[in-house]
């Protein structure tokens, strides 16, 4: 193992050498596939270090017994010198046991590479498109909002470090009835502005204070030019000047949180480019839009409906329960029509994509990824294996609490509490964490209290202590003996100092995992494993003096278990940093 290739790395690599070994012998065929082995520590720890299911996977394609592959197998990895240990497990499971030594040089491993140490090339330099908030261009960011901009953002930072170009992109929804209203609403405060009476704000216009800004800007561009004029003379004029103020607005709100886009897509941009047009021919010549009339809805009568031929992809022939318009009777673009155009755009810039979604498009998602496979495929299925890689990732709602009590309006908003509110109130770096510690997928809650409560009930606080506690003990060993981390004398460290080193060597596997799964949350959920490992371990030095990192009498000791301190530390860093948390040195 080279001082830069981290354990479960060098160890895949073992078991494809003695794979390798046992196909130049015979034993196994040339050609498995191989890609569902896995090399991770097994369930229960007092089987072992590493456990592999390589005998379990390829037995059957091999024509073998999986316990005979496996004392093959294990054969060849007894003969590794980091391996005390080799045995079977069940019906062909392998688990290894290693030697102290491997797990010492795995601490020394983390010094050297450092903020390095999980970085994986395993994207091979693929670009990933990843597509998150998207929300329309109406209004402040509100929480609903801030749980996918920072699953999406904590991802793309994750494939990034992962291997992978990324391109963090936002779609902005600047065409179709809501930036219409927004227009309206714009005029009504700019008349405003210039003294109108504009009495209550009408049903059907946004009532947030935010506008209020926008139409003074007008006001002091434009005077009394468009007041009293049709709407026809202001309406494209002020949907451009408000679309424009919001994508501003909006942009600074997603800066607290640390966010950044790479590109700002536009819905009229893509339409005036002709791309729906484009995704509709592709789709036309593979038989996969046909011109037709929808089945009545339910509930609807003769006289409240209307047959309308209109151009429908065959949605139900990958599972959808009925085809859908990419048009509407106007001839204007459906969301739906727009969108798949939209995805067509990206695959053409990506070699897989990903959306961050509200869980309220659940219903939208079969059809979508159903488009997309047929326009990324040459057969317009995606059955030929050609298709555009693609993903979406739903996320649950947020739901605002103070101690216990939901969270009253934004007057600011109109009717919802504000991003900018939340951030400004208890920091960016707990809105981040706190979205990541659940899996988006199920609901939140996010109570201002607990949120900055110091106390282990609480993850955020949990894992920043832990940073802010290695640091603690690094200042204490300096002032009580001028002791300093040291890899001296690493071999002094015992079984219980160990394990913590196992679990931190876990890092750049579950680095690599949680980049194949598109879910960011999983570093969360280790480094607040980690942490925890790390207080207890720390805690047995209350009880038990021998334990306590800083040992006047032993001054090796100490600087190795300082050492061991500072590999913790590192690795909580790393891990937040990949979430866009900072690593803060004191609490």
């Amino acid at each position: 193992m080279s001082k830069t290739e981290t354990l479960y790395a060098a160890f895949t690599g073992h078991l494809h050498a003695a794979l390798d070994a046992l196909e130049a012998a015979g034993t196994l065929p040339a050609g498995l596939k191989r890609g569902a082995i896995t090399v991770e520590p097994p369930r229960d720890t007092s089987h072992g270090d590493l456990s592999t299911n390589a005998a379990m996977v390829l037995a059957k394609p091999a024509g073998l017994k999986p316990r005979d592959l496996a004392e093959a197998l294990v054969a060849e990895l007894g003969k590794l010198e980091q391996v005390t240990s080799a045995e079977i497990a069940g019906p062909g499971f392998i688990n290894l046991r290693l030697s102290a030594a491997t797990w010492l040089a795995e601490l020394r491993a983390i010094a050297v590479l450092g903020a390095d140490y999980g970085r994986s090339t395993m994207g091979g330099g693929s670009t990933v498109n990843v597509e998150y908030v998207s929300a329309n261009p109406t209004g402040p960011m509100h929480m609903g909002h801030c749980r996918g901009a920072v699953v999406g953002d904590a991802l793309a930072t994750l494939l990034e470090y992962a291997g992978h170009k990324v391109i963090k992109e936002y779609y902005v929804n600047d065409a179709g009835g809501q930036v219409q209203v927004l227009a309206r609403s714009a005029h009504l405060r700019y008349r405003e502005a210039l003294g109108h009476d504009v009495g209550a704000i009408p049903e059907g216009l946004y009532p947030g204070e935010y506008l209020i800004p926008v139409g003074q800007q007008l006001a002091a561009e434009f005077g009394d030019a468009y007041a009293a004029a049709p709407e026809s003379e202001w309406l494209a004029l002020f949907q451009a000047k408000a679309v424009a103020a919001m994508l501003a607005m909006i942009k600074d709100d997603l800066a607290l949180l640390g966010i950044h886009h790479d590109l700002f897509s536009s819905e009229a941009e893509l339409q005036a480019s002709g791309k729906p047009d484009e995704a509709e021919a592709w789709l036309r010549s593979k038989g996969l839009v046909y011109d037709g009339v929808l089945e009545a809805p339910k509930g609807k009568t003769l006289d409240d409906w209307e047959a309308v031929e209109l151009p429908l992809f065959r949605s139900t022939r990958f599972g959808d329960d009925q085809d859908r318009p990419i048009k509407k009777s106007d001839g204007t673009w459906t969301y739906f029509g727009a969108d798949l155009a939209y995805h067509f755009q990206k695959a053409q810039n990506a070699d897989a994509l990903v959306d961050i979604w509200g869980a309220d498009h659940a219903g939208t998602v079969k059809r979508i990824k159903a488009a997309v496979a047929a326009l990324t495929s040459k057969d317009g299925t995606g059955a030929d294996g050609e298709a555009t890689p693609f993903e979406i990732k739903l996320v649950q709602m947020v739901q605002l609490l103070r101690n216990g009590e939901p969270v009253k309006m934004s007057k600011r908003s109109g009717n919802f509490v504000t991003l900018a509110d939340v951030v400004k109130e208890v920091g960016k770096d707990v809105v981040r964490f706190t979205m990541l510690t659940r899996k988006p997928e199920a609901q939140m809650d996010f109570d201002f209290a607990k949120v900055v409560e110091a106390s282990k009930d609480n993850p955020v606080f949990y894992v920043q202590y832990a940073n802010a506690r290695v640091h603690s003990t690094l200042r204490k060993g300096l002032a009580e003996g001028g002791f300093t981390p040291s890899p001296d004398h690493l071999e002094l460290l015992g079984e219980e100092e160990l394990e913590l080193v196992k679990l931190a060597a876990q890092f750049p596997r579950i680095v690599e995992a949680a980049a194949a799964a598109r879910e960011a949350h999983r570093i969360a959920f280790f480094l607040g494993d980690l942490a925890a490992a790390f207080h207890g371990y720390w805690n047995l030095g209350n009880d038990r003096v021998e334990k306590r990192f800083v040992n006047a009498q032993d001054g090796n000791l100490t600087s190795a278990r300082l050492f061991l301190a500072a590999q913790i530390g590192q690795l909580v860093r790393n891990g937040l940093a990949l979430l866009g948390v900072e690593a803060v040195e004191e609490m």
